[in-house]
């Protein structure tokens, strides 16, 4: 399988209204999905999220500075304009109200191609865009048709950020943060499967940077089935997961199955068999757990009865004493 060698450089921003004790605005920033720095609102300063890009704020000031101005000056007066708009086109005063903008590009280091990405959305629902083919904003609510009027004069300017200034700034990014962003941790791949009924999962996690593909196969041809994503482990590294449905593969066939392991920038793939004596389960530890609380319920029965019999009068008489206490 053809590895894409692609890099992105992306900044996730929202802004609200109407929400008691959160910031008006929220701003962070990926390079290649790995979280790099944010805006402060409330301390009003950029906060990095990598040592690299610690020591480039401390060594670039204009470039802190231009963080500094884009986070705390431009982008709360454009959303505040922006759901103001909002509110009175729909005779809105109140209420909870959420803008989400989504920028930046996208390179692909394989083909040099460049791609830019710019998306703002209102209240969870897609809103406006920008085609970087055509130079137009496409609408996507009615609403939107005002922003794609006021936006027209921009229309160059998005294009030459977005396709120049942008990719310039991510392979900078690249350049000085090599040593942490282009480092290689291989993966610890195992099968996984909750009942016997249950598909086999492959799951690879603790790997970086998070450029693989995973993906079953029987007698070396790929199996396209349950593609997984991509996902965040806390520490910075990566997480991949695919599942294949062997309750209906004879067991004879099993040696024909395998999960393999691509990984962006090494050369040899990490195979995994599928085996019925490595997949980790934890039906085991159910049946124990059940034979634990069977057990458990047969002490309680016993010792129930041993203490029925330790304190049952054993004759009539002494019934009829404890029933009658006076009489006697």
């Amino acid at each position: 399988m053809f590895m894409i060698y692609k890099h992105s450089l992306m900044y996730f921003i929202t802004g609200s209204s109407g929400i008691p004790n959160i910031p008006d605005l929220a701003a962070f920033a990926e390079v290649d999905g790995v979280e790099v720095g944010y805006c402060d609102i409330n301390n009003q300063t950029i906060q990095p999220r990598q040592d690299w890009v610690k020591q480039a704020l401390d060594n670039y000031h204009g470039h802190l500075r231009m963080y500094t101005y884009y986070c705390f000056y431009n982008l709360p007066d454009f959303f505040t304009e922006f759901i103001s708009i909002l509110k009175r086109q729909s005779n809105q005063t109140g209420g909870v109200h959420i803008v989400q903008k989504i920028e930046g590009c996208e390179w692909n280091e394989n083909t040099g191609e460049v791609n830019g990405v710019l998306q703002y959305g209102y209240d969870g629902e897609g809103f406006l865009e920008f085609d970087f083919q055509r130079l137009t904003w496409i609408p996507l609510k009615p609403e939107a048709v005002i922003f794609t009027e006021n936006l027209i004069s921009d229309r160059n300017d998005e294009k030459d950020y977005f396709t120049k200034i942008c990719p310039h700034r991510l392979k900078w990014y690249l350049d000085i943060g090599k040593s942490s962003m282009q480092r290689t941790v291989l993966p610890s791949v195992s099968l996984l499967q909750k009942t016997p009924s249950s598909p086999v999962t492959c799951h690879a996690t603790g790997f970086y940077p998070g450029k693989a593909v995973m993906f079953w196969r029987k007698d070396g041809n790929e199996i396209h089935e349950n593609k997984g994503e991509i996902l965040h482990n806390h520490d910075g590294t990566f997480q991949l997961s695919v599942n294949m449905n062997a309750s209906s593969v004879p067991s004879e066939d099993w040696t024909s199955y395998s999960c393999v392991f691509q990984f962006s920038g090494v050369e040899d793939n990490i195979i995994t068999k599928l085996n019925k004596s490595t997949i980790r389960t934890n039906w085991g530890k159910i049946k124990l757990a059940m034979m634990k609380v069977r057990n458990t319920e047969k002490l309680v029965r016993d010792g129930l009865i041993r203490y029925k019999e330790k304190n049952s009068p054993n004759n009539l008489s002494e019934l009829s004493e404890r029933l009658n206490p006076e009489t006697t």
